[in-house]
């Protein structure tokens, strides 16, 4: 390890905060690529049609599989029935949970509220408390000390990450923010960003949820089975393993501290069925970039600015083996980063104040 690296405070309770504040990170004004202004106006129409095809599509799987399960249970049949329907149920929820938080599946507002409390209940992610952390997230991403979903410090902790594959932490903690919903709280990072006229609103969605688990626990208990939580509750955790492969790649390995996407974001390739359960979220910079771009509009967009990105990871694989390498040299030296080479087509990087304060120092 760098014996030069002094270990960060990734909390938004803590100094970093504070010190991204001072030196201009947060809030800032962020790279974005040049784009005809009429083309993106095109890019960013929103339709209700495709989101309502593949929402009917996510819940007739969920139901078939789900009924596989059903019928298996007993056997080891199940195994294989509950993987595909757990996987299957995580995975979609989390993407359906982001989009619909963007308010960019659908066009009608009702559509993408009901599917955003839907896929969050699925997830087990309070809604209003997620809604202003992804929020966020976007707007100081990988700035430490400011964004609350940063996925690895730096040196990387490898318990947490192998912990994720049944959403050890991420489960403890949202359960945890739930619980404190409940006494009409909510937790010190929360207070960082959820406007205070949103503090009511968590605190009664958290007690209704409470109340609907306690019925399917109470129904497990007199059926003497916990079929029931294998459909709802249970799915979080046995069935994150896609999405947190898919979920890593997104930005770790990267910059932090920087004003363009193009450093701390990551596009992958994907194949036609991952890309339907992650909803096209592997076009990461371009939705980092231009995050009022629905879903079924980022491929396009994704042709729109290859000239200005740098070259997509060419599958899951790929990119697994690039965050997985980089995560092993940041635990000897925490300064290591993944820099990815632009086309010559290109605009350079903007590193933002980083650069800045870099240039005056010298």
């Amino acid at each position: 390890m760098s014996s030069t690296y002094t270990k960060r405070d990734y909390s938004l309770t803590g100094p970093e905060n504070k010190r991204a504040q001072e030196k201009g990170l947060a809030a800032a004004e962020w790279y974005m690529s040049p784009i005809p202004r009429k083309r993106l106006k095109e890019l960013m129409k929103r339709k209700d049609g495709p989101a309502i095809r593949d929402t009917i599509i996510m819940f007739a799987w969920l139901i078939g599989t789900g009924m596989l399960g059903y019928y298996t249970w007993g056997t080891w049949w199940a195994v294989p029935a509950f993987i595909v329907y757990g996987v299957s149920y995580a995975s979609m929820a989390d993407s359906r949970w982001h989009e619909c938080g963007h308010g960019t599946a659908f066009k009608t507002a009702w559509m993408n509220d009901a599917l955003y409390q839907i896929a969050s209940f699925m997830d087990l992610r309070p809604p209003t408390p997620w809604r202003w952390s992804h929020a966020r997230h976007h707007t100081d991403t990988y700035i430490v000390g400011r964004d609350p979903e940063i996925a690895m410090t730096r040196p990387p902790v490898w318990r947490i990450l192998f912990g994720e594959i049944i959403h050890i932490y991420g489960g403890k903690r949202d359960l945890t923010s739930i619980f404190t919903h409940c006494l009409g709280k909510l937790t010190p990072s929360e207070k960082d960003y959820v406007p205070e006229s949103e503090f009511r609103k968590s605190v009664w969605i958290s007690r209704v949820w409470v109340l609907i688990f306690l019925g399917l626990i109470i129904w497990s208990f007199q059926i003497g089975s916990i079929l029931p939580l294998m459909f709802v509750g249970l799915p979080t955790f046995y069935g994150p393993i896609l999405l947190i492969l898919v979920g890593i790649t997104q930005h770790l390995g990267l910059h932090e501290d920087v004003l363009d996407h193009r450093l701390n974001t990551r596009t992958i390739y994907l194949n036609p069925i991952t890309r339907f359960l992650y909803w096209n979220m592997n076009y990461h910079i371009e939705h980092h970039m231009f995050p009022m771009v629905p879903y079924h509009a980022l491929p396009a967009l994704h042709k729109e600015l290859m000239f200005d990105y740098p070259a997509p990871s060419p599958s899951l694989w790929a990119a697994l083996k690039e965050v997985i390498s980089a995560l092993i040299k940041q635990k000897k030296d925490p300064h290591y980063v993944v820099d990815r080479p632009l086309p010559s087509t290109a605009n350079p990087y903007y590193y933002g104040v980083q650069a800045e304060i870099a240039v005056t120092s010298q």
